[in-house]
């Protein structure tokens, strides 16, 4: 594990990084969840690895602080990331980012264009929703109640994760993806000139502004036998679709 200082009052972002070459694959995990539970077989799959990888979990999540102070909007999750690319004096890498982790990731290509190289976004949260896990309570409230709530009612797979994220961190992120989440995320993504592939689930009912990418003619691959989860539902198909799109160059 490692750790880098992502904000002015020192909370660092952990990860682990496999050794490769470049460019830099940065897996970014969505809302409750861990880069390293989700992603860490497909970054070291014979079909992928060999590039240098970073398997990123986000403040108040995973192995990373959890500092109280913090907003956890999708903006400022984009910030520290790339202060955590900007300390390891990297660009142009290839980001691969699931649902809430999309979000941070498509703010992420708008504001520092010059760090991502390619982009792939598998069902990434473009619109804001409703979040029933935390409208019905105030922050005290969810983090003394509604937490533990949540967590009885999210299957069997994502308690494993949800478990060691920070109730605070789960309830404002969670208003990231509602509320507050910045209006022009579908926006900013069609506006992009880097190399970007969608990808989902085809057990999932068709994402937000999937119309929208579809008629700006960014490929769509679809999962087959697979949900939300995709990289953990069909392994194999996920592998296939990003050898397929980053050996494209």
């Amino acid at each position: 594990m490692k750790f880098a200082t992502v904000t002015d009052n020192g909370a660092r972002i952990g990860y682990v990084e496999l050794a490769g070459l470049e460019p830099v694959r940065l897996f970014i995990h969505g809302l409750g969840s861990s880069a390293l539970a989700y992603f860490t077989s497909i970054a070291a799959d014979p079909l992928l690895f060999g590039s240098r990888s970073l398997l990123v979990d986000l403040l108040g999540f995973g192995i990373s602080d959890r500092p109280q102070d913090y907003d956890y909007t999708i903006d400022r999750q984009a910030e520290s990331l790339a202060r955590l690319l900007d300390s390891l004096r990297l660009s142009n890498v290839d980001v691969i980012a699931h649902s809430m982790g999309g979000s941070i990731a498509v703010a992420l290509a708008a504001s520092r264009p010059d760090l991502v190289g390619r982009l792939v976004l598998c069902e990434p949260s473009l619109k804001p929703t409703s979040r029933l896990r935390v409208e019905a309570y105030t922050e005290q409230a969810f983090i003394e109640e509604g937490f533990a709530t949540a967590l009885a009612s999210v299957g069997d797979i994502w308690p494993a994760t949800m478990r060691i994220a920070d109730p605070v961190a789960m309830y404002r992120s969670e208003h990231s993806l509602g509320k507050n989440m910045p209006v022009d995320l579908c926006e900013r993504l069609l506006g992009l000139t880097m190399p970007r592939l969608i990808i989902v689930g085809a057990r999932t009912p068709e994402p937000h502004c999937l119309n929208q990418i579809r008629a700006a003619g960014l490929p769509i691959v679809t999962i087959a036998d697979a949900g939300h989860n995709m990289m953990l539902d069909n392994h194999a198909a996920f592998v296939a679709a990003l050898q397929d799109f980053f050996g494209q160059d």
